[in-house]
Parts: C-alpha cells; structure tokens; sequence
C-alpha cells in the first residue's frame, strides 16, 4: 500500500536556486544532495574533480531513482563555474564555510542565488573565502563537540532556509 502524501501550498522560486558543490568527495553526500535538488527543483552544479563517478553504485542508492528529475551541470574547475552562464548572469553567490562569521539566516536570498559548498575533508578554499568576506556564511554549531556537519545536512539545512525566505505562499 503506498503511503498518501500531502502537498502544502508552496510558491517554488523562479529561477530556482543553484546549488554547488566544490570538489565533492564522498558519494552518498552528493546522492543524497541529488534528492534534496529533485524535492526542491534546485539546479545541481559539480565541480571537478570528484572524488568518485557519477555511476558508482553510492551515488546512484543514495540518490534512488530521482536522477532523472535533477538538472545537473558540470564544470572542470570553479573559474569554469564562474565564467559559465550561471556564474556570469546576476545570481548573488553565497558561501558555505566553517570560516565563516556570519549566520546562514543572515544571508538575503533571492530566487536564482547559487549556494556554493566545499569538499567534506577541505571545505572551499582560503583564498576563495578570503576574495569575498561579506558573502561567506556558517552554520551555528557548539564546535568542542564536531568540526563540521555533513555536506548533505549542510546543504538541506541552507536550502531550506533561502526557500523558507523567498517563499510567498500564502500561510
């Protein structure tokens, strides 16, 4: 028997918003990351290398049959991000850094936005960070328990925020 679902009125934004992963390293994030995009109708960007294929068997379980309703890009590096059609258009780009000294809430999304995240064990790089200060944005966390949350929590746990502020469904 399959289980009744129940849609909530919701006004999905337009353009939807991109999420990007930096070097991913670890399979079932990016699988996982790849479902979060089908519920959501958020674009997936991948920035090489990978740390895997996209057809390892981990990719595909994590991601179970939602593959085909993802609109997925991939980019040979970030600078090929950044000259792409997505980095060049006026999508604000946002990054997701333990390095961070403001709150992921603080940022002030907008439909279109790319929500850049780093690799599991480098994070984005420094430099990277260091060029754009007033656009990097942390998750809270009590930092004497872990150094980090999963890729996959981190990139749900955003997501859902910048859709919780550009949604203008009626309550």
């Amino acid at each position: 028997m399959t289980r009744p679902r129940t849609p909530l009125p919701f006004n999905w934004p337009d353009p939807p918003f991109n999420l990007v992963l930096v070097e991913p390293e670890i399979p079932q994030n990016t699988g996982n990351i790849a479902r979060l995009c089908a519920a959501t109708g958020t674009v997936l960007h991948l920035i090489e290398p990978l740390g895997f294929r996209l057809t390892d068997r981990e990719v595909k379980r994590a991601g179970l049959d939602y593959w085909d309703s993802v609109e997925i890009h991939r980019h040979a590096s970030l600078t090929a991000f950044h000259q792409s059609e997505f980095g060049i258009r006026q999508s604000k780009m946002l990054y997701f850094s333990t390095c961070g000294e403001k709150s992921y809430t603080e940022a002030g999304y907008r439909p279109g936005d790319c929500l850049i995240f780093g690799s599991e064990s480098n994070g984005l790089p420094l430099e990277l960070l260091a060029a754009h200060p007033d656009d990097v944005y942390n998750i809270p966390m009590q930092l004497e328990h872990v150094r980090s949350l999963n890729l996959a929590n981190a990139a749900s746990i955003v997501l859902y925020e910048a859709l919780r502020q550009t949604n203008t469904a009626a309550s």
